[in-house]
C-alpha cells in the first residue's frame, strides 16, 4: 500500500494549453486511456463544452461538464502561475494555445497569442525544470505556394498567423538550445486537421457537398495535406516514446497528400451522397467571393478562403511516415470513423 500511494504521489502531470481546443480535447481523450494514473491539466481560457464568442456556430467537442481533465483558468499572453499543483521536471507540456483561424483575426491577435504565449509557456517550463514539451505549429510558415514544402524548406510565411507560428517554434527551439542535452521538443506542423469537433475547413465542405453548394473551385487537382485528428494526437505521444534527438520537426500529413476530388469522393462515399459535383471557374467564384465579402461574407465566403481553396498545400508527409510511427487509418476509414463518432448521421 505504501508503495502504491508513493507512486500516485509521483505520477506524472500533462499540462495542455489550449486543451478546451479541437485537438487538445482529443490529445487529453488519448491521454486518459493510455496513462489513466497520470493528471491531466487543461489551461485554457475557454471552459470545456462552452463556445467561443470568436467563433459563429461553433458546435463543442464536449458537453459541458463533461472532462476528463482538470480545468484552470490560463491566459497564456500573461506569466503563467499555477497554485496548489505539484510540478515536477518529469511533467510534460502540450501547447496548443493560439489564435489560428485565419482570417478572421485582427493582425496583432495573432501576433499577441501565439508569441507571447510561446514565451511564457518556455519560461514556465524553466521555471520548473520541465525537460519536454510538445508544440503545434502549422504549415502555415511555409506560405502558400503549389511547390511541395519538406521540412527542410525555407519558411516564406506570407500572414500574421503563419509569421507568428514560426517565431513562435523560433522560441521554443531557443528553450531547447539553452540545456540541449537534457530538454526535449518536437514540433508538428500538421496540414488540415480534420475529426469531430473540428468545426473548420472540412466540416464546411462536407456541408458544401450535403446542400448542393459546393463547385470544385477552378481546379479538382489542388493537392490539401491533411491529417485525422485522431491519428496526430497519437503520433505526439509516438514521438514522446520515441524521441532521438533534442529537437524534432515533423510535417504531420498523410503520404502522399490528397487531391480536393480524392477528399470529396471520399466523403460522399463514406456518407452515401452520390450527386455530380460541377467544376466552376476560378475568376467567376473569385468575383462572387468579392461580392460576398462586401455583404459580410455570408456562409464564410470571402475572396481569402476562396485562394485557399484554389492554392494547393503541398506538404510533404515522407519524414512522418519514415519514423516508424504505423498509420491506425487510412483516409478513408478515418472519414469512416469521424462518420461513426457522429452517430453515422452526418459529420459535425
Amino acid at each position: 500500500l505504501i508503495v502504491f500511494l508513493y507512486i500516485l504521489e509521483i505520477s506524472m502531470n500533462y499540462f495542455v494549453t489550449g486543451g478546451t481546443g479541437f485537438i487538445g480535447t482529443h490529445l487529453i481523450n488519448l491521454l486518459h486511456e493510455v496513462h489513466p494514473e497520470a493528471k491531466i491539466y487543461n489551461l485554457d481560457i475557454i471552459k470545456p463544452g462552452t463556445s467561443p464568442l470568436s467563433v459563429r456556430n461553433y458546435k463543442p467537442v464536449l458537453k459541458e461538464g463533461e472532462c476528463l481533465s482538470t480545468f484552470i483558468y490560463c491566459d497564456v499572453r500573461q506569466p503563467i502561475e499555477l497554485e496548489k499543483v505539484n510540478i515536477t521536471p518529469d511533467d510534460v507540456i502540450f501547447n496548443f494555445a493560439a489564435v489560428h483561424r485565419t482570417p478572421g483575426h485582427p493582425d496583432h491577435e495573432y501576433f499577441e497569442t501565439n508569441i507571447c504565449g510561446a514565451e511564457n509557456v518556455c519560461a514556465f517550463a524553466e521555471r520548473y525544470g520541465i525537460k519536454k514539451i510538445v508544440f503545434t505549429s502549422s504549415i502555415a510558415p511555409y506560405g502558400a505556394a503549389e511547390e511541395l514544402k519538406e521540412e527542410t524548406t525555407l519558411p516564406t510565411p506570407n500572414t500574421p498567423y503563419g509569421i507568428s507560428k514560426l517565431v513562435a517554434e523560433k522560441i521554443h527551439m531557443i528553450w531547447q538550445a539553452k540545456d540541449a542535452s537534457k530538454r526535449q521538443l518536437t514540433v508538428v506542423r500538421p496540414g488540415v486537421v480534420f475529426g469531430k469537433g473540428e468545426n473548420g475547413n472540412f466540416t464546411r465542405l462536407y456541408w458544401g457537398i450535403r446542400k448542393h453548394k459546393f463547385m470544385y473551385p477552378g481546379r479538382k487537382d489542388t493537392i490539401k495535406a491533411c491529417i485525422y485528428v485522431k491519428e496526430l494526437v497519437r503520433f505526439m505521444l509516438y514521438r514522446l516514446e520515441h524521441h532521438e534527438q533534442g529537437v524534432e520537426l515533423y510535417n504531420c500529413t498523410f503520404e502522399p497528400a490528397y487531391t480536393i476530388e480524392q477528399i470529396v469522393e471520399t466523403m460522399k462515399k463514406v456518407t452515401g451522397m452520390n450527386h455530380t459535383i460541377p467544376l466552376i471557374p476560378a475568376w467567376i467564384l473569385m468575383s462572387v467571393a468579392a461580392v460576398a465579402g462586401c455583404l459580410g461574407a455570408p456562409m464564410g465566403i470571402c475572396p481569402d478562403r476562396v485562394r485557399k481553396l484554389i492554392v494547393s498545400t503541398n506538404i510533404c508527409g515522407k519524414k512522418l511516415a519514415n519514423s516508424g510511427y504505423k498509420f491506425h487509418y487510412t483516409f478513408e476509414e478515418a472519414i469512416a470513423d469521424w462518420f461513426k463518432d457522429s452517430d453515422n448521421q452526418y459529420l459535425k
